[in-house]
């Protein structure tokens, strides 16, 4: 599993140009916004979820986004959802509550995950995500993030929450 370091030298490796800022722990939407202003951009929820057939589910969202996990499982076509334990967090993305992130896609090298992207996140350039620890934030262009995604294997499902529907193909 990857670790901040080896998570930041892939970025490297793949040419996708990060910003790093390093800052007290954060374990809410909400925390921390005195430094989230020093990086400009969409700041992000995550949630890792599981459903009730046993498949693991990512979301990321701009923080402020309302998110409705009853109603959200016929949208992006799971079973109905419920937040995934925290021992099955660090066993498939390596990563503790509080640090989710959609940089943890990158240790999941089994595909087992399903990445679900808010549509005004995806609308954000740049993005802030942690880098697997919630002690920093990193910041990459919206570009960067979709070659990250790709290059871990991850497509994502992109859900306006706002009106609740798919706007992706």
């Amino acid at each position: 599993m990857r670790g901040k370091e080896e998570l930041l030298a892939f970025l490297d490796e793949l040419g996708i140009a990060h910003r790093t800022l390093d800052h007290p722990a954060v374990f809410r939407v909400g925390e921390g916004d005195d430094f989230k202003a020093e990086l400009p951009g969409g700041h992000t929820k995550n949630l890792f979820l599981k459903d009730a057939k046993g498949r693991l589910w990512m979301i990321s969202a701009l923080g402020e986004t309302q998110i409705d996990l009853k109603r959200l499982h016929p949208v992006i076509g799971s079973a109905r959802l419920s937040f995934g334990s925290g021992e099955l967090m660090k066993q498939v993305l390596g990563v503790t509550p509080g640090s989710v992130t959609a940089f943890a896609l990158a240790n999941d090298t089994e595909g087992q995950v399903t990445f679900v992207l808010d549509a005004a996140l995806a609308a954000s350039d740049p993005v802030n995500f942690h880098p697997l620890v919630n002690t920093a934030t990193t910041a990459v262009s919206q570009a960067d993030f979709r070659r990250f995604l790709t290059a871990v294997s991850h497509e994502p499902i992109i859900v306006d929450f706002a009106n609740l529907q798919r706007v992706d193909g």
